[in-house]
């Protein structure tokens, strides 16, 4: 048996379509169960998915404690079977996603963690610069298409569409609850976070290139502002994921490393020489890399160069 779990927080633009979806699942060996967890949404979500309880195999769990991986983490105790399939509210699965899931698995014992491709669903068709200048895996967690069926970088299992074996959990590890989606300003890469540190304790990755999902992605997400917005959540991520891994001497200021901030005086020296040529592809990337920046300084700042906690 496997469990699939997701959390949602006012979901009820793409809650009804996906639970839908999820009624044309492919049943795969060993049957499976649903568990949705509701994060103290302020919309109809939580009604949503209780009518859902007489047609799918659905446990709904309420956490109030804001917060992604809060969420996700008061599902552990509700678990069944030995594989824990993890996705998002906004993730459209392909009939056949839980038995090649579950194959995968199956075929794999050497492995404890499953990526599978994360595909896009627009709400519109996306504008020509969108395609040719935004960078596709951190601002809509899609993974590459070149990614073959075979043993895989963690840095590559994406929060809409993965899975670890239950054991992970029975051995006390947990997702961080301060990092991940919690109100407009977090740091991202939750997911990432998560199975680098299975990665660590010698957990390996199988990209599993058949269970397939489409991640809905809506039309004011295809903004430069909403992207560039991203690019300082994908920041604070990046600085949060990479800070223990840093030199402790460092020099600081205002508990920002220095060489952040030389490198942003330098960015910020790009942007500039762009604007002057007024090549857009060159603006916008400069643009990009400057707000990552920002988001890396955002986070040493009011981390002060602490060290994260560790969920295990």
């Amino acid at each position: 048996m496997l469990t699939v779990i997701f959390a949602t927080r006012n979901g009820m633009r793409t809650i009804p379509a996906v639970l839908d979806a999820y009624l044309r699942l492919q049943v795969p060996e060993g049957g499976w169960k649903l568990i949705v967890v509701d994060n103290a949404s302020s919309d109809r979500s939580w009604e949503t998915i209780i009518s859902f309880q007489d047609r799918l195999p659905l446990t709904c769990l309420s956490e109030k404690k804001p917060g992604k991986n809060s969420a996700l983490n008061a599902a552990v105790a509700h678990i069944e079977g030995d594989l824990v399939v993890l996705t998002d509210d906004d993730v459209f699965p392909k009939p056949d996603w839980l038995v090649r899931m579950r194959s995968a698995a199956d075929d794999q014992p050497e492995y404890s963690i499953f990526g599978g491709p994360v595909l896009p669903r627009w709400e519109i068709p996306p504008p020509d610069w969108l395609i040719e200048r935004v960078p596709m895996e951190p601002v809509f967690t899609l993974t590459p298409s070149s990614l073959q069926e075979g043993p895989m970088d963690y840095h590559f299992v994406f929060g809409p569409n993965m899975a670890v074996r239950a054991e992970v959990f029975n051995e006390g590890f947990r997702f961080d609850p301060t990092i991940g989606p919690q109100g407009a300003s977090y740091a991202m890469g939750s997911e990432t976070e998560f199975v680098g540190r299975l990665a660590n304790r010698g957990y390996a990755a199988w990209h599993a290139r058949d269970a397939q999902v489409e991640h809905f992605i809506r039309d004011f997400q295809m903004t430069s502002s909403w992207v560039l917005r991203r690019a300082i959540r994908f920041g604070r991520g990046l600085y949060r994921m990479e800070r223990g891994e840093r030199p402790t001497d460092v020099p600081v200021w205002l508990g920002v490393p220095r060489y952040l901030i030389g490198e942003m005086i330098r960015q910020t020296a790009v942007l500039s020489k762009g604007l002057m040529t007024l090549r857009g592809e060159t603006i916008f990337r400069a643009r990009w890399d400057l707000n990552v920046l920002r988001g890396q300084i955002l986070e040493a700042y009011h981390s002060g160069g602490e060290k994260p906690d560790s969920a295990s």
